[in-house]
């Protein structure tokens, strides 16, 4: 059997989950199945399993107002993918920007559509800032495809209760299939290069946020959050790659503001390597992932995997994979109804994410014994070769 994989992002190109995803799926599948990606970019690995062809754009000739071209360079991109003919017998596409691949190879070449879905269009009402109308076609660009898939993977149980109460698709087309972990590549560390390199003290304790700079990560509420925290400690914010323009001079601000008021706010603003990732999930007390909103949070997986402890908000995926009181700390979050994923109170979640914080900054005791019990709940849950296993086994279900 083989299998196509259509994505955005591929290495060297990568920057959320889904990217992280994609990589590490395409290796454990190339022990049951064939496996071709295509991607946006200019891989080119001809050989072997799997084997990657990137697809580059020209957008030289495109006059359209700025937010639009990010939704008519995938839909060229996915045309090129299929264009370069199809000899696979599924087609698994992942995010929005590689659907409209699915459906023509799926109409075209006759072959079934799986879809991962890593997020829901309709749940990122903040996406317009980035694409402007381009959201309104993305969103139907994402309802057609899932309801015309075969398969449609759910990566957490409340993923896959939203997909259903938003699509019309039947339940049994849609499995739930974890994301998963290298738990070889994602272990703790002793090495600390990278701590030197972006000028952390590895002397001082420091805690950690690593993603983009998106209005879903709740990047801005754990940088108003500072003011709560105790003294005597670093924080390390790892974030990069703006949504936009104008949420990078909001994080910019932010930040500014809360230098002003502490030392030991260390920024690096660019997205790093998984070596660098390693290191700085190892040696912090504690890894914060404040989401307003995340179907899953590999992030999260990463950090317990490092052995360390994690403050997360309660929200989608991430009460699937964190345990509060065991593995780390969730906190609570009300949020809007007519605005799902913002908070009605920022400043009550700020200060509920500081005192979790502070909670476990003040026990090291607590940290480690949390810290050991993310490493084992990661091997004991999510490890890749039984997720790529699950998923290949789900591919002979829909291959006659």
């Amino acid at each position: 059997m083989k299998t196509l994989l259509l994505t955005n992002e591929y290495p060297p190109t990568i920057y959320g989950g889904a990217g992280v995803h994609v990589e590490y799926l395409s290796r454990g599948l190339a022990r049951y199945v064939d496996v071709e990606v295509r991607a946006f970019g200019d891989q080119d690995i001809p050989a072997g399993n799997p084997t990657v062809k990137g697809f580059g754009l020209d957008a030289s000739g495109f006059t359209c107002p700025k937010p639009l071209r990010s939704a008519f360079g995938a839909i060229r991109r996915c045309t090129d993918f299929n264009t370069a003919n199809i000899d696979a017998d599924l087609v698994h596409c992942h995010t929005w920007y590689a659907h409209f691949g699915g459906i023509l190879a799926k109409l075209n070449y006759g072959i079934p559509l799986v879809i991962t879905v890593h997020s829901i269009e309709p749940l990122r009402p903040w996406k317009r800032e980035q694409l402007g109308g381009g959201y309104d076609f993305t969103c139907w660009l994402e309802k057609t495809a899932l309801e015309m898939a075969d398969a449609v993977i759910a990566v957490s149980k409340e993923t896959k209760a939203d997909i259903l109460r938003l699509f019309d698709i039947p339940e049994e087309r849609v499995p739930i299939i974890y994301n998963g972990i290298d738990l070889d590549e994602y272990r703790a560390t002793e090495s600390q290069a990278a701590l030197l390199r972006h000028g952390i003290d590895p002397a001082q304790p420091y805690i950690l946020f690593v993603g983009r700079i998106a209005r879903q990560k709740g990047i801005i509420h754990l940088v108003n959050a500072i003011r709560h925290l105790d003294p005597g400690f670093q924080i390390v914010l790892c974030a990069g790659a703006p949504d936009t323009p104008e949420i990078a001079a909001e994080m910019k601000a932010a930040v500014a503001d809360a230098r002003s008021r502490r030392d030991g706010i260390i920024w690096i603003e660019h997205m790093v390597d998984v070596r660098t990732k390693v290191e700085l999930y190892s040696h912090a007390a504690v890894f914060v992932c404040p989401s307003i909103y995340e179907p899953f949070g590999i992030i999260n997986l990463e950090a317990m995997a490092c052995e360390t402890a994690v403050v997360a908000s309660a929200v989608g995926g991430i009460k699937e994979v964190v345990v509060s009181g065991e593995t780390g700390t969730l906190v609570a979050i009300e949020q809007m109804t007519a605005s799902p994923f913002e908070p009605i109170d920022p400043d009550k979640f700020s200060r509920d994410l500081a005192a979790a914080i502070n909670d476990f900054m003040a026990d090291p005791a607590k940290r480690a014994a949390f810290g050991k019990a993310g490493r084992r709940r990661a091997e004991q849950m999510f490890g890749w070769d039984a997720i790529a296993k699950k998923t290949a086994d789900l591919y002979a279900t829909l291959v006659k």
